[in-house]
């Protein structure tokens, strides 16, 4: 069964790929009783092996940012026809349009359940809100709390008057020609 974190995973999975121009992303949930490894397939179909490279590159930086997560294992990177990303509970297919012709994924799974990006956002959101408490309903035997009233600011004290630097200087200088005057010698 998936997680609420792995739906948000895969999600963000998906977010990353139409960033990166990938086309026909589809997200098959599979079927528990043929499929005891995973739970997801994400495929995407890049225009040409850089693009399907950055697809990759994007996926695995935003999970990484996101949820502190790396893939198990990458294959197909180097070549770029099809790549492989496995995050155990969703596996992230980016193929050419030939590969993706040529392999199937979506025929030989048959069982599964395609999903659209909408779809696994909505479910997400549902999660959300089931488990968030609900703030509407009151406690019971509860009086109406009171208004507080806000308190008042202490007053400021007043500035120090400021002397200006030449009056300033002008009486210690006098202090200091008094205090020489009135010493005994």
């Amino acid at each position: 069964m998936a997680t609420h974190e792995t739906n948000e995973m895969l999600a963000a999975a998906a977010a990353a790929c139409e960033d990166k121009k990938a086309e026909d992303i589809r997200i098959l949930a599979l079927d528990p009783a043929e499929s005891g490894l995973s739970d997801y397939f994400l495929l995407c179909n890049g225009t040409n092996e850089r693009q399907n490279v950055a697809i990759a590159d994007e996926i695995e930086l935003r999970l990484k940012r996101d949820f502190k997560t790396y893939p198990n294992s990458v294959e197909g990177r180097r070549q770029a026809e099809w790549i492989l990303m496995d995050y155990v509970d969703f596996i992230v297919h980016i193929f050419s349009p030939e590969k993706r012709a040529f392999y199937g994924l979506e025929r030989l799974r048959k069982s599964a359940t395609t999903l659209s990006v909408d779809d696994l956002n909505a479910e997400i959101k549902a999660a959300i809100v089931a488990h968030r408490p609900n703030k509407t309903a009151a406690k019971p035997d509860s009086a109406p709390a009171k208004k507080k009233t806000p308190a008042k600011k202490p007053a400021r004290p007043a500035p120090a008057k400021k002397i200006p630097a030449k009056s300033a200087a002008k009486k210690a200088s006098a202090k200091s020609a008094s205090r020489s005057r009135a010493r005994p010698k």
